[in-house]
């Protein structure tokens, strides 16, 4: 054992790359000095020491947009504070556009940053040309300007990280691996208590696997799923050119696949190519430090064809350098943070898909507030562990998957676009059939779900873009049929959680805010908060038996539902938590004639009276027996049927068979999310998060403050409730009835940007489209309809200023009587 080598921690953090540092110096920020950092072998020597180093501002969440931010401001500072030089330089980038569909992005893009208080402006070629001097710009339909982008070296940042972090007391080890992780069984289920190591064992409370691209084999010790593969990504750096200054801006093309920044007086030229070469090693060797791969000319011909069309003098200049470094991509390109569900303590932040040097200055401070605080501190959903489950970590549909995921870098992010990998993957009872039926299926947490229908025997021909697809008027026909007919719908893909014992209600009553101890037969829908009174997850609760309850929650939730409902348990109570998911399919029939056509197949009463809202029971349906639901998600009348699997067809045969006088037609995704936006109800990830109250959200009915015994949160809302609400969940429709929205639009109140769309899509039944989104009012006081009538909104539709109304109520059906008809 070397000299001074600890016994034991309070945290141990596995891995010294930029992740790892970047934690291990804002764990040190907060005051934790008893923390240790291991390295296998010398800082920065996995990913972090081949990355290109840009830093670009901009994504799609606004946390992660504002985790950059603070990466920029961090990497701005480290060498006045540590003495340690960081590269960090503020050079601007720029992105240019070929095409005009791209352009359109560009200027969508501009518009959300501008919202978000982050400079970006759109130039025409010529003004892109000015900035970039030895760029060909003949072809370009445009760019946008990022001023506050850089880069930097991140060898050095991570020096500097880890400089700061022993300033602040923690202790780094290089040349020390774990050779595995510690735990023991506790009462609400297994934890870790240490790691061994080469140099000894290490007892600690708290694990962290920052192991960058060996971070899946250091979670696979402990049954951890970390879903992350390497792919190969190349890059070259030329001989010095002629005119180009040390400050040259960033710059990408990604109609070409490439990006280009300044290196010592030439240029780094890389890119992310349509289809990528995965590193077939599911097991990474433990001594690959700072390695390399073999060149490979032809995987990156694409990548230099475009490089000479955009910067023609490349070709008379020399390479001095083919790097090829393998770094880890996720499924979905975004990365992983926070504690696993399947071992408490054991925190993971890894798999930052060529964007770690960016991401990690503000994903480490993140990650050590969740440590510090035992719960994500933001809405971190978007690269919270709990959205992959341990089917996502089987290495061949990695392989398969990440193959795509480094391509969608600069891939066009259409609004609809899905990722075709890896698929088939879950698949209801009803897949085969339905694709008969010509659905067109999008894919979440695994599952094939049909967006919607071409006809039967038609094969669908999905256009994306940002105007009116092959798929426009398929989905007004399926709306329009909910609203005044019947659809069936195959919602197999909700979760379905069983809580079942004498403490079950008791435990639900605790954790839920509204009032679950309802009578059997009965449903409730109900947030799930944490103690700040924001939510972890909203759901629908039904009561089946005195001592029996279930749990229906959204198709990407049940890990992390699973996670915190059982981490929020009494350990002593007498509660068992259960995933039924795969055991029930659901089909939602919705329409005002849905009563006839159950009625037609069924021998239960179902009439307002005999079946009231809120109601569910056992019916029978042709030969089988299910569980009816009435509720609805689309704003009309409507039951859900939770079917066994081994009914599932005969089901859907029998609804089929009866439902042609009703004129039944099958719905999907696609016509669900325009209704529920037409009615104003809310989403999980979206309109509710763990940055929203329901009384932002405008779910205060769902609340239930005077509770006897309480519930985690209420403390907050208590507080929260007479304070004014200076921000709020708004309904917004165009009054222009040709444009599309499509979520993610800046909106404004007389000019300003007060707040923007969180969803959006057509409202075929009024017209025109349709969106929610949370509004702010700067001077403090509340927003009510007075305020919102007073102003002119408008919203910010890539670049155009286009005419909006908003409302605290719906658009459709305000009052609720369609659903109790």
């Amino acid at each position: 054992m070397m000299a001074g080598f600890p016994t034991q921690a309070r945290v141990v953090i596995i891995g010294g790359g930029i992740m790892g540092c970047s934690t291990a110096y804002h764990l040190a920020k907060h005051g934790w000095k008893d923390v240790v950092l291991l390295e296998q072998g010398r800082l920065s020597g996995g990913t972090t020491w081949h990355a290109a180093g840009l830093v670009g501002q901009l994504r799609s969440y606004q946390n992660l947009t504002r985790l950059i931010r603070y990466s920029t401001e961090l990497y701005s500072k480290l060498e006045a504070e540590t003495g340690l030089a960081t590269g960090w330089k503020q050079c601007g980038s720029l992105t240019v556009a070929r095409t005009e569909e791209r352009m359109t992005l560009l200027r969508r893009s501009a518009a959300m940053a501008n919202a978000q208080g982050v400079v970006c402006e759109p130039l025409t070629p010529a003004q892109a040309g000015d900035k970039y001097p030895i760029m060909r710009t003949d072809d370009l339909v445009g760019a946008v300007w990022l001023p506050g982008d850089g880069k930097a070296n991140p060898a050095d940042i991570t020096q500097a990280l880890a400089k700061g972090a022993r300033n602040g007391g923690v202790r780094i080890f290089e040349k020390t691996r774990v050779v595995s992780v510690d735990t023991e069984d506790g009462p609400s289920g297994p934890r870790v208590t240490g790691v061994q190591t080469t140099e000894g064992p290490i007892k600690a409370e708290i694990v962290v696997n920052c192991g960058g691209q060996w971070a899946r084999q250091l979670g696979r010790m402990v049954g951890v799923t970390v879903p992350l593969y390497s792919c190969e990504h190349m890059y070259i750096v030329t001989e010095k050119m002629e005119n180009v200054p040390r400050d040259l801006p960033v710059m990408r093309d990604p109609d070409g696949y490439i990006y280009f920044k300044e290196e010592v007086g030439g240029l780094l030229m890389g890119g992310f190519e349509p289809e990528a070469k995965p590193w077939n090693k599911d097991v990474i060797p433990d001594d690959f430090e700072f390695g390399m791969l073999p060149d490979d000319w032809d995987q990156f011909q694409i990548l230099m064809d475009n490089a000479l069309i955009r910067v023609p003098s490349l070709e008379k200049t020399g390479i001095k350098t083919f790097m090829n470094g393998p770094e880890s991509f996720t499924p979905d390109l975004n990365y992983i943070l926070g504690e696993a569900p399947q071992l408490r303590g054991f925190y993971v932040g890894a798999g930052f898909n060529s964007m770690g040097i960016a991401s990690s200055g503000g994903a480490g401070m993140a990650l050590a507030e969740w440590i510090v605080a035992g719960e994500p501190t933001m809405d971190l959903w978007p690269v919270d562990i709990r959205r992959f489950a341990g089917f996502h970590g089987n290495d061949s549909w990695l392989r398969s998957r990440v193959a795509e995921t480094l391509g969608l870098h600069y891939k066009m992010p259409w609004p609809q676009r899905e990722q075709e990998s890896g698929r088939p993957f879950r698949r209801s009872p009803l897949y085969d059939r339905l694709k008969a039926r010509g659905a067109w299926f999008g894919n979440k947490m695994g599952w094939e779900r049909p967006n919607w229908f071409a006809g039967a025997g038609k094969t669908p021909e999905m256009q994306y873009g940002w105007g009116r697809g092959g798929w426009f008027d398929a989905v007004a026909a399926e709306h329009r049929a909910t609203r005044e007919g019947v659809t069936v719908t195959d919602e197999t893909s909700f979760g379905k959680l069983l809580v079942q014992g004498r403490d079950a209600e008791a435990v639900l009553q605790r954790l839920c805010a509204n009032d679950v101890a309802v009578p059997v037969g009965r449903t409730v829908y109900t947030g799930v908060l944490n103690e700040r009174g924001t939510f972890e997850s909203d759901l629908t609760i039904a009561r089946l038996a005195r001592d029996k309850f279930l749990v229906i929650t959204g198709s990407a939730q049940p890990m992390r539902d699973m996670d915190w409902l059982g981490r929020h348990m009494p350990a002593d109570a007498n509660a068992v938590l259960t995933d039924v998911t795969s055991g029930w399919t659901v089909l939602s029939i919705m329409g005002p004639r849905s009563r006839e056509l159950l009625q037609k197949v069924s021998k239960a009463d179902l009439s307002n009276e005999g079946f009231p809202f809120a109601t569910i029971r056992e019916i029978g349906v042709g030969y089988a027996t299910v569980l009816a639901s009435r509720r609805t998600y689309m704003g009309e009348l409507g039951w859900e049927l939770y079917v066994p699997v081994e009914f599932t067809v005969t089901v859907f045969e029998t609804l089929h068979e009866a439902g042609a006088e009703f004129g039944l037609r099958d719905a999907g995704y696609y016509a669900v999310e325009t209704l529920r936006l037409e009615k104003g109800y809310r989403a999980w990830g979206r309109e509710l998060t763990p940055d929203d109250t329901p009384f932002q959200a405008g779910l205060g009915w769902a609340v239930k403050l005077d509770k006897p015994g309480g519930f985690i949160g209420q403390t907050a809302l208590l507080e929260a409730k007479g304070k004014p609400l200076v921000r709020r969940l708004v309904s917004v429709v165009l009054e222009d009835r040709e444009p599309l929205l499509w979520g993610g639009e800046a909106l404004l109140r007389d000019g300003k940007p007060v707040g923007d769309l969180t969803s959006a899509g057509y409202g075929h039944t009024l017209g025109a489209s349709v969106g929610l989104g949370y509004v702010k009012r700067g001077d403090g006081a509340a927003i009510d309809a007075a305020w919102l009538e007073g102003g002119r909104f408008e919203v910010d539709l890539a670049g155009t200023r286009l005419a909006a109304k908003v409302s605290l109520r719906a658009p459709y059906d305000p009052g609720g009587a369609r659903i109790k008809l």
